[in-house]
């Protein structure tokens, strides 16, 4: 199966189109976890929160520099965390690399072949020869950054090209639905929740595409209206991701339970949006 039909089969499967980040901060976790090791520890918080979450979510995504910041054991940890996740729930490795092409394909069959994970995020800034190497698999996804959600996103992303006029990230986006032309995996666009209306223009520009959505949460993006207008007609094609405001919606002993209903939340809230669009029913 392509990443594409692994991530169709789970929307489908938990009926959600939400995305947990694990994106371990082992300050925030609860106490009964501070005296563990850092590896034991984050693997052990992971696990309670991918029990809880797997049935409500179309993926997983664990955000790289999380792990990085604790050392060898996160990285350990990373690696761990991802074999507790069903086979049958695709996991995107949020990296945002970017390098020169022979870099990139190490990092490709590292990210990929070694790790084995689904899809990653890739950072477009040294041009298409960058990406290339992933985009070479063909039953992986490559998620290219688009319009990200931090507030300075504009600084590059929104100055306009050609003479066309569009900005950046419009450009990108028709050049990545010609990339998924040329190439066997399945490319995708990272657009923030902060910017629905930025983001409305691009599902137009690439109606197929799938987009990996961020900034809802802790980043207060706009639910309802994001999902409005990056949604496809078939009530599909967007991956609704939330990290901070899952994992940590508790802190006590029934962190756990307070992960799932955020996530349940998240789902209802979406699926109602689903069911205005596309005139369906959103089934529990």
């Amino acid at each position: 199966m392509t990443f594409a039909d692994r991530l169709a089969s789970q929307v489908e499967h938990a009926n959600s189109l939400v995305c947990v980040g694990l994106d371990p901060d082992p300050t925030r976790f609860p106490q009964a976890f501070r005296s563990l090791g850092r590896r034991e520890a984050i693997v052990e918080f992971n696990r309670a929160i991918i029990d809880a979450t797997a049935d409500l979510v179309c993926c997983f995504k664990p955000n790289l520099g999380f792990y990085i910041a604790q050392g060898v054991e996160g990285i350990q940890a990373l690696i761990e965390s991802k074999g507790l996740v069903p086979s049958n729930v695709p996991v995107i490795l949020d990296c945002k690399v970017g390098d020169m092409a022979n870099t990139a394909a190490a990092y490709a069959a590292g990210y990929f072949g070694e790790w084995g994970f689904d899809a990653v995020t890739v950072n477009p800034y040294q041009g298409e020869d960058s990406m290339a190497p992933f985009l070479a698999y063909p039953d992986r996804g490559v998620f290219v950054l688009c319009k990200t959600s931090n507030p300075g996103s504009g600084d590059l992303q929104n100055i306009p090209v050609d003479n066309s006029g569009d900005p950046v990230y419009l450009a990108l986006a028709s050049r990545a639905t010609q990339w998924q032309r040329d190439y066997p995996a399945q490319v995708g666009l990272v657009v923030g929740a902060t910017y629905p209306d930025d983001l409305g223009l691009i599902r137009a520009r690439a109606p197929k595409l799938p987009i990996l959505l961020p900034g809802i949460g802790a980043q207060e993006g706009d639910v309802e209206r994001s999902v409005r207008n990056g949604i496809t007609e078939l009530g599909d094609g967007l991956i609704v991701s939330s990290s901070r405001s899952i994992m940590y919606a508790g802190n006590g002993p029934d962190f756990a339970d307070r992960a799932r209903i955020a996530a349940s939340e998240i789902r209802e809230r979406v699926n109602a949006v689903r069911a205005e669009k596309t005139g369906r029913t959103a089934s529990a």
